[in-house]
């Protein structure tokens, strides 16, 4: 039978109340007993029952993440910088996929209640409705990338519009006219965002009817298939800008197997700067975007929530982007 508090009491002469106060670091118990009764626990092995004890803290120590996928670098670098944050305030992490699902993501916010002092949640089908129907209003929670308009809960985002704006701009500085997007999927928050910035960017240049945008999906093999179909289009782009990474990575292999050179006959460039973007031939032009800091950031604001500290604010804190020019679009960073 495993060691119970009442053991550790009974063999240091105490009460359950006392060996309590020693072992949570009460300062209403004498060094020489805490010492004791810390040594009397240590070799009884005795180690405290976190279900027990969060009944009657009603803390479990525990936060939830609930993203749109958990497979793919942008995801394990969220999953990283969540993690990282939660450790340093000794906080153990929950994730679920809602797999881009509405349904899903209404059943995930519905399962971690009980489980978990506080959530984190990005999904492309996050508003105030579904938020409303499935999360209660106890429970602190903060939202990650997502149109959500006046929120009661704290919101991070990434800057994708001003990333994409920024990088179609700089295709334009180095010399690229016909420049295509390889979009992602639509009513996705970040794709949204950057396709806007992409079609704002020819807007302020007077060229919107030149913008080419191509579907995508964020996946490797949609990229490659845009690829395939620049390199059967005697009108091809002289570069191509796609809204992550992925996608790049993809048709930069497609317009290479079919005989390409990048960027001497087609420039590339994505957005993100996952690890593998700087590893394929040549080295990948994107937007950082700071995957990592976007779930320390999250993790610090709800720890605020959760100790009622911070003052939550209905505007959206943004994190900028950076451009990292490299081989794939041929020039320096101007």
């Amino acid at each position: 039978m495993p060691v119970t508090i009442k053991d550790v009491a009974k063999a240091a002469g105490v009460s359950v109340a006392s060996v309590s106060r020693a072992l949570n670091g009460h300062e209403n118990v004498t060094d020489a007993t805490r010492a004791r009764i810390v040594d009397i626990a240590s070799r009884l092995r005795y180690r405290p029952n976190d279900a027990a004890r969060s009944l009657i803290t009603r803390r479990t120590r525990t936060i939830g993440a609930i993203l749109p996928a958990l497979q793919g670098d942008f995801f394990s670098e969220l999953i990283r910088g969540i993690d990282l944050a939660a450790r340093t305030r000794g906080l153990h992490l929950l994730v679920s996929s809602s797999h881009a699902d509405a349904d899903e993501t209404a059943a995930a916010l519905r399962s971690m209640q009980g489980r978990v002092d506080g959530l984190l949640v990005m999904s492309p089908h996050v508003d105030p409705g579904l938020l409303d129907a499935n999360l209660p209003d106890a429970l602190p929670a903060v939202i990650m990338n997502a149109r959500i308009g006046h929120s009661r809960h704290p919101t991070l985002a990434i800057d994708d519009h001003g990333g994409a704006l920024a990088m179609t701009r700089h295709l334009f500085s180095v010399g690229h006219r016909r420049i295509a997007f390889i979009a992602g999927p639509t009513g996705n928050f970040a794709a949204d965002e950057r396709l806007r910035g992409y079609r704002d960017a020819f807007a302020a240049a007077g060229i919107e009817r030149e913008a080419i945008v191509l579907a995508g999906d964020f996946s490797e093999q949609s990229g490659r298939t845009a690829g395939h179909a620049m390199a059967d289009d005697p009108q091809r782009p002289d570069a191509v800008f796609a809204a992550n990474d992925l996608m790049a990575i993809g048709c930069l292999l497609a317009l290479a197997a079919r005989g390409f050179t990048i960027p001497t006959e087609i420039a590339i460039a994505g957005f993100d700067d996952v690890p593998a973007a700087r590893y394929v031939t040549p080295a990948l032009t994107t937007v950082r975007a700071r995957i990592a800091e976007l779930g320390r950031n999250a993790v610090a604001c709800l720890a605020a929530e959760m100790e009622a500290l911070g003052s939550s604010s209905s505007t959206p804190q943004v994190l900028p982007c950076e451009l990292v020019v490299r081989a794939s679009c041929g020039r320096s960073s101007r």
